[in-house]
């Protein structure tokens, strides 16, 4: 994403009373935020749900000087941000209408083409529920799943050790800013997640850990991940309401089942008796109900084809897609190193053979 649009998107979204619902419908509208504090008032006033108050908060500029502070925050610290309608966005988040115009983030990240799920649970784990988590995902290490969760403790850092133990990406999201870590006491765990993944968050460098910002941080582990597992909850909980959006957004949502008297048990009981959330008492039943097991045979079967087919040159492109996902004509040659020409005619034999496809505005992907 580039300064101006940066700036111009910070700066929107400092406007009070937008967020990201309606700030993604002015830029949709206007083609970008510049051309929002650009437009006129008439212009406004014809954009779905903005009123007169909204129209005048726009005219206040003010917001720039905070846009060019938290600028300033990310150059300094080598912030990575993402814009909603990047190819580095979380490729499910996107399907969801109330997810963050913008995602800011460090590490080493990478969403594209894969499995993803999210671990939540109580702060209080029991240790059964500990030692659950952490066989579960010791199991689905050949899947190389990414493990997502909030940091917190119980639950959240059982699983994100866990993951790092087991050599997958796992992602930490945040309901703060990058410059501070919350609780303290994990910052003694900040490298290795930003080794093996990373920290993501929706907030800017002057935001707090304040109890609203934790909802607004599981809507995101919600819609990041084809699946939310509940390890353990009470009947009351961040676990639960995570559980609820994913369910909203038509994830899958799975718990992991107690005893009736497991004061710990009775918030996953409760997704169960309402048929919000499949049973899970072992590794197979989430593989089985996500399909896993199909899909990683057909990556095989594919990978196997490519192998014998696919020319030196065409395997350049096709590694760089493969790891970046779709990506415009001029910057895959760019990034591969081939003149734009030579790109063009190596896309359209790869297509040909059935590997990728292209997209309008000469946008390509691998299939």
């Amino acid at each position: 994403m580039e300064d101006k649009e940066l700036f111009y998107t910070l700066a929107l979204l400092k406007v009070e009373g937008i967020r990201d619902i309606i700030a993604k419908r002015l830029i949709n509208h206007f083609g970008d935020a510049e051309k929002v504090f650009k437009a006129s008032r008439n212009e406004l006033l014809t954009v779905e749900g903005i009123g007169k108050v909204i129209v005048d908060k726009v005219r206040n500029t003010t917001v720039f000087n905070s846009a060019e502070t938290e600028m300033k925050f990310i150059r300094d610290n080598g912030i990575r941000v993402a814009f909603y309608n990047d190819s580095e966005y979380p490729p499910h988040l996107k399907y969801c209408n109330d997810g963050p115009v913008l995602l800011f983030s460090k590490g080493a990240i990478r969403l594209q083409r894969s499995k993803v799920i999210s671990i939540v649970g109580t702060r209080q784990l029991t240790g059964h529920g500990a030692d659950f988590c952490r066989k579960l995902i010791a199991e689905l290490a050949p899947w190389n799943p990414i493990v997502i969760s909030g940091f917190a403790y119980g639950t959240d850092i059982t699983a994100q050790l866990a993951a790092i133990e087991n050599k997958l990406q796992t992602i930490a999201v945040l309901a703060h800013g990058l410059n501070r870590m919350y609780p303290a006491s994990h910052l003694k765990f900040r490298e290795k997640v930003m080794q093996n993944g990373g920290f993501l968050t929706e907030f800017w460098s002057t935001a707090k850990p304040e109890r609203e910002h934790f909802i607004r941080r599981n809507r995101i582990i919600a819609g990041m991940s084809e699946a939310t597992i509940v390890i353990e909850s009470a009947e009351k909980g961040g676990a639960l309401i995570t559980a609820y959006m994913a369910d909203g957004y038509n994830r899958d949502v799975f718990v992991v089942p107690g005893r009736p008297t497991d004061k710990f048990s009775i918030g996953c009981h409760k997704l169960l008796k309402t048929h919000r959330a499949h049973v899970l008492t072992e590794t197979a039943d989430l593989v089985e109900v996500l399909n896993w097991d199909r899909l990683v045979e057909m990556e095989t079967t594919i990978q196997k084809e490519l192998f014998v087919t696919l020319e030196p040159e065409e395997q350049i492109v096709y590694d760089f897609l493969d790891q970046n996902g779709k990506e415009l004509l001029d910057l895959i040659a760019l990034s591969c190193g081939f003149p734009v020409h030579k790109v063009a005619t190596l896309l359209m034999a790869m297509e040909l053979k059935g590997v990728i496809r292209s997209l309008p505005g000469k946008v390509f992907e691998i299939l």
